[in-house]
């Protein structure tokens, strides 16, 4: 197959859906169209909630906004060619275009990391300054943490793009999902991917992997500075506060090293395991996040419990 040479070309990406299962895209399209549905509904009712309440305006809840803001963009950015590939079998997509939506994939996914590490940050200020906790996290410090979030991710991705259009492809690619990810780009060039590939490897050391490493020993933190509570029911309580996102972080983090293993060790795997595993990586954050956030926060549940029966009334 010949390979783009001239930089005035572009070479064609093919996105894949479930391989062997194309006649069922419509039966499948179902269920993906409802976890986009309530993941979106779900993180701008979160959202308008905190908006709208004024005793919500304290700065866990101003982190529970970032990371609600996050999930939209990753759902809003998968979207298009998930049901482009789904509903109408529309499998071709732009070079420009899929570099676009890859590099916004990776910011978002890196940024939930940081507001999933500073949320742990903000559990072990209220457990361990509780009195402070106010005059630590207060607003300038936390448009300062969230600009810091933003900027490290945008800057860490930006490179990737410029790397990969150096590249040499074939003129027909076909890609392993229904949406670009930097890692699937790679595997499609026909020249030296050396310096993408160790650039790649490096952003996502600096990012999730340090954000991981700071992550447990936060809750190392948290976890020494609980056993030093005398009063039992203080410690229950104290560490409840931490369930929901202890609940954020294992549903981040579990899909990611699920896909990370079945791209490494999988190669055996039917392609629709490969595919799963990326919908459910991308998928099930923005869905669970919102959920969790719900059911086990008492101040946000009640709230909108609140507002569905005066929408009722």
């Amino acid at each position: 197959m010949s390979v783009i040479n001239d930089s005035s070309l572009y070479p064609r990406f093919l996105l894949t859906g479930f391989p062997g299962l194309e006649t069922r895209y419509g039966l499948i399209s179902i269920p993906i169209f409802l976890v986009y549905a309530t993941s979106i509904a779900g993180n701008i009712t979160i959202l308008f909630i905190i908006r709208t309440e004024s005793s919500l305006h304290q700065p866990m809840y101003y982190f529970l906004s970032m990371l609600a803001l996050t999930d939209l963009g990753l759902s809003t950015t998968t979207l298009p060619t998930m049901f482009s590939v789904f509903w109408f079998q529309a499998r071709e997509i732009p070079f420009n275009a899929c570099l676009v939506q890859m590099y916004f994939i990776h910011v978002f996914s890196i940024i939930e990391s940081a507001v999933l590490l500073a949320m742990a940050f903000d559990r072990f200020v209220a457990i361990r300054e509780p009195l402070r906790y106010a005059a630590i996290l207060t607003n300038t410090v936390i448009v300062g943490i969230g600009l810091t979030i933003a900027g490290r991710a945008l800057a860490l991705v930006f490179p990737a793009s410029f790397l990969l259009k150096r590249l040499q492809y074939r003129v027909i690619n076909i890609l392993s999902y229904p949406f670009c990810l930097h890692q699937d780009l790679i595997k499609t060039t026909v020249s030296s991917r050396w310096v993408s590939s160790i650039y790649g490897l490096m952003v996502v050391i600096f990012s999730m992997g340090l954000d991981s490493l700071l992550l447990l020993l936060s809750y190392i933190l948290i976890l020494g500075t609980v056993l030093s509570i005398a009063s039992k029911a203080e410690r229950i309580k104290a560490l409840n506060t931490c369930i929901s996102h202890i609940c954020a972080v294992l549903t981040f983090y579990t899909p990611m090293i699920g896909l990370s293993m079945i791209r490494r060790y999988g190669q055996n795997a039917s392609p629709i395991v490969h595919v799963l595993m990326a919908n459910v990586y991308l998928l099930v954050p923005p869905l669970m996040n919102p959920i969790v956030y719900s059911v086990k926060t008492k101040q946000i549940r009640d709230r909108i419990l609140r507002k569905l029966k005066k929408h009722k009334v």
